[in-house]
């Protein structure tokens, strides 16, 4: 019984962990724009349209994006430096995780074990913002986050805000 206890313990541990996993970042830009030059910035709608996201969502990234860059000093104009596209897309995972707890020594069913499976489903979602300088209409900078999403709105919310913020925490780019 100790043995199941200790086992069903770690087991929860492990799910909590993988429960709380960040966002994965990566970042590209063009080495040879001057990012300083950029003051301000609108949404490009074309790009946002194709999104394939619902239109709550779509609002709901375009905020914090917007709270993002007007917190690192950008403003939003209709005439912009820079305009923000998004892309998203999803994926789902499924884990089969097979336990076996004994009650003796050995594995065999002469010793009163069992298997156990448990299915885990998790959908995660990768969301890319991209900035493009509107004079030369040229991508110059592009972040891409990646994590698990919720179906749950208040935490989806939340979940949002954490990619959107993680992704501009790395722009403008360190020279």
């Amino acid at each position: 019984m100790r043995a199941f206890l200790k086992i069903s313990s770690l087991l929860l541990f492990l799910f909590f962990l993988g429960a709380c996993s960040s966002v994965q970042v990566t970042t590209d830009y063009d080495q040879k724009v001057n990012f300083d030059h950029y003051q301000s910035f609108a949404f490009y709608k074309p790009g946002i349209d194709q999104a394939k996201i619902s239109d709550l969502d779509k609002r709901r990234i375009l905020k914090a994006i917007e709270k993002e860059l007007t917190a690192k000093g950008l403003q939003k104009k209709k005439s912009a430096d820079l305009l923000i596209s998004i892309f998203t897309k999803t994926k789902e995972n499924v884990n089969i995780y097979q336990n076996n707890f004994g009650y003796g020594w050995g594995f065999s069913p002469f010793y009163g074990s069992h298997w156990h499976n448990t299915v885990s489903r998790e959908t995660e979602g990768t969301l890319f913002i991209d900035l493009v300088d509107r004079e030369s209409m040229e991508l110059v900078w592009q972040g891409i986050g990646e994590g698990p999403l919720s179906k749950d709105r208040e935490t989806k919310i939340e979940r949002i805000q954490e990619i959107v913020h993680e992704i501009l925490k790395k722009y403008p780019p360190e020279k």
